[in-house]
């Protein structure tokens, strides 16, 4: 049902951008510079150079970032501020012998002699090449900042527990021991089994409040929504992971009923082979593009809404598209949880078919 209804409400962002498209044409007026919503959409759902809180006074406040860059020249660093802001490449640094853009939330570094980008007819630069970038962009940022809320919560917790003579949790343990139990009974102990869930259990805890709190950050306005969870290459590493821990887990009888499934004819073996093996590399596939596809969507369909105000140029659309994104922001906050715990189940129920042991018979 959740699906469901963000694909009605997405379906009904875009069918109020078509028809407003209509309406601009049928205007007899000449027509102003419309509103971009894709360019929009995606300049917030991207990774970017530098934190964007807000705009004052037509002064734009933000958090500049590093750039570094390995260039043939070598190292090359400089702060994102000296952009100003442009991601449309016309504003050229100068650093170390090199000239550089930021065309698209992308470095380029203009070849030599050039001053300025040339784009083909797609948009592609025709006389930049794109260096080695080792940047702190917005979403590394983010998680850095991650990592440390996450240290100071379960070091406090930990102290809380050294001086308590009761072991009783108080303070911000009594808040992480109610989930760190939930994470070992409903998801550890069934998923893997009783006597082998303990030495999965820092990895399984690691990923489910490391997502979580990544989730939280990106609906937050102060974070200028660092899209971290919707990341491909964030999820496809912490699916890289459960990949590598499921493969070196394996059992004699996990890998056997990957290459030998035992019990079925040998044509059927042979069959049946190439399909276990796709289904190693599905597994993570899919549970890297699960959470980047449901991170991704919910932050698109707000924009979206929002968009709808721009799109009419009319503050009546404003309590509805406000509303609607009320709405999903809601469940944006629910669906927050609901995705670490999705990861985490999998990666353990993943974890248990490898160290399952079968009886046959």
């Amino acid at each position: 049902m959740n699906i469901t209804l963000r694909q009605f409400i997405l379906g009904l962002a875009l069918v109020t951008t078509v028809l407003s498209g209509f309406a601009k044409d049928a205007n007899t007026e000449e027509p102003e510079e419309g509103f971009n919503v894709k360019e929009m959409i995606m300049h917030h759902v991207k990774d970017a150079y530098g934190m964007h809180i807000i705009d004052y006074n037509g002064h734009a406040i933000s958090i500049p970032l590093p750039v570094i860059l390995w260039t043939d020249n070598g190292l090359t660093t400089f702060m994102s501020s000296e952009f100003h802001h442009d991601y449309h490449g016309e504003v050229v640094v100068e650093k170390n012998g090199g000239k550089f853009i930021n065309l698209h939330e992308k470095v380029y570094q203009l070849d030599a002699g050039a001053d300025s980008v040339q784009l083909d007819e797609e948009g592609h630069a025709t006389n930049a090449q794109i260096p080695i970038d080792i940047s702190i962009t917005r979403n590394v940022f983010m998680m850095f900042i991650s990592v440390i809320v996450l240290l100071l919560i379960f070091i406090t917790a930990a102290r809380k527990y050294r001086k308590s003579d009761t072991n009783v949790p108080s303070g911000i343990a009594s808040f992480v021991e109610p989930l760190i139990i939930f994470v070992r009974d409903e998801i550890g102990i069934p998923m893997i089994g009783e006597h082998k869930y303990k030495k999965y259990m820092p990895f399984l805890l690691t990923v489910f409040f490391f997502i979580w709190i990544n989730n939280i950050f990106g609906l937050i306005p102060i974070a200028n929504g660092a899209n971290l969870s919707g990341n491909i290459a964030f999820t496809a590493v912490l699916a890289g992971f459960t990949f590598i821990i499921t493969t070196f887990s394996g059992n004699k009888n996990y890998w056997q009923h990957i290459f030998w499934m035992p019990g079925v004819p040998v044509p059927i073996k042979i069959f049946l082979i190439p399909i276990e093996l796709i289904g190693m590399i599905v597994k993570p596939v899919s549970l890297a593009i699960r959470l980047f596809a449901n991170i991704t969507a919910g932050h698109i369909i707000i924009l979206s809404l929002i968009s709808l105000i721009f799109i009419f140029n009319s503050l009546a659309v404003a309590p509805v598209s406000v509303a609607f994104a009320l709405f999903i922001s809601i469940i944006e906050i629910i669906v927050t949880a609901i995705q670490a715990y999705i990861f985490t189940v999998l990666s353990a129920l993943y974890f248990g078919m490898a160290v399952e042991d079968h009886d046959h018979h």
